[in-house]
C-alpha cells in the first residue's frame, strides 16, 4: 500500500512544488529499494487508521499514530526539546517554540517530526516559504505523513494555488480518511477507499 501510495504521491508532489523533493520521491518510486516505507508497527498504525470506519477509531488511530512519531525522537535531549516546544506553541510563544525545534532539527536532522513541528510554528509566524521548505524534508522521510500533507494544503490555499492544494488534500484523505480538513475536499476528489467509508448522502 505504501509504494502504491507513493508514486502516486511523487508525481502529486512534482508536478505542484516543482521541487527537488517530487524528483527523490519520484526517483524512490522508480527504483523500489530506495522507497522508504514505515516500519512494522508503524505500518500497522497507519492501516489500522486508513480502514477506520467510524471517527471514534479513526481519532484513537491518528492519536497513536502521532504518540508513535513523538516516541520516535532520538534521545531523551531531542525529546525534551520536543516537548518544551510544543509547550512554547501551545503558550503562542512561537519565536522561542521555533528556535527549540531549530534545536531539535540541529540536534537530530534525521527526525521527520522535527522539521513539521517546526513548519508549523512557521506556518503560525506567517513564514510561509519556510513552512513549504520544512514540510518538504517531512514529505522526503515520511511521504505518507498526513500532517505534513495536510499542512502543504493550507499553505498552498493561502497562496491561492487551489488546485494544487485539493491535489494535497487528497493524498492526506487517502492516508487519513478522518482527517479534520476532510470536508473541504470536492466530492468528485474522493478516493475509492474513501466513499466506501463515508457512505453516499452521509455529512462528512
Amino acid at each position: 500500500m505504501i509504494k502504491n501510495f507513493l508514486k502516486i504521491a511523487a508525481s502529486v508532489l512534482g508536478s505542484v512544488l516543482g521541487s527537488v523533493l517530487g524528483m527523490v520521491l519520484y526517483c524512490g518510486a522508480v527504483n523500489s529499494a530506495t522507497i522508504p516505507e514505515p516500519g512494522a508497527i508503524e505500518a500497522e498504525l497507519l492501516d489500522r487508521l486508513a480502514s477506520a470506519s467510524k471517527e471514534a477509531d479513526g481519532r484513537k488511530a491518528e492519536s497513536d499514530v502521532w504518540e508513535y512519531w513523538f516516541n520516535e525522537s532520538p534521545g531523551v535531549e531531542a525529546r525534551q526539546l520536543l516537548d518544551q516546544g510544543r509547550k512554547r506553541r501551545e503558550s503562542y510563544d512561537y519565536a522561542a517554540a521555533e528556535t527549540l525545534f531549530d534545536q531539535l532539527v540541529e540536534k537530530a536532522p534525521d527526525y521527520a517530526e522535527g522539521y513539521n513541528q517546526r513548519a508549523f510554528v512557521r506556518f503560525l509566524r506567517e513564514n510561509y516559504d519556510g513552512a513549504l521548505a520544512d514540510l518538504e524534508v517531512t514529505l522526503q522521510m515520511k511521504p505518507w505523513h498526513f500532517g505534513a500533507l495536510s499542512g502543504m494544503y493550507h499553505v498552498l490555499r493561502l497562496q491561492n494555488r487551489h488546485g494544487a492544494a485539493f491535489d494535497l488534500l487528497q493524498q492526506a484523505v487517502e492516508v487519513h480518511p478522518w482527517i479534520q480538513e476532510r470536508g473541504a475536499l470536492p466530492r468528485e476528489m474522493w478516493p475509492e477507499k474513501y466513499r466506501l467509508i463515508h457512505e453516499p448522502g452521509q455529512e462528512i
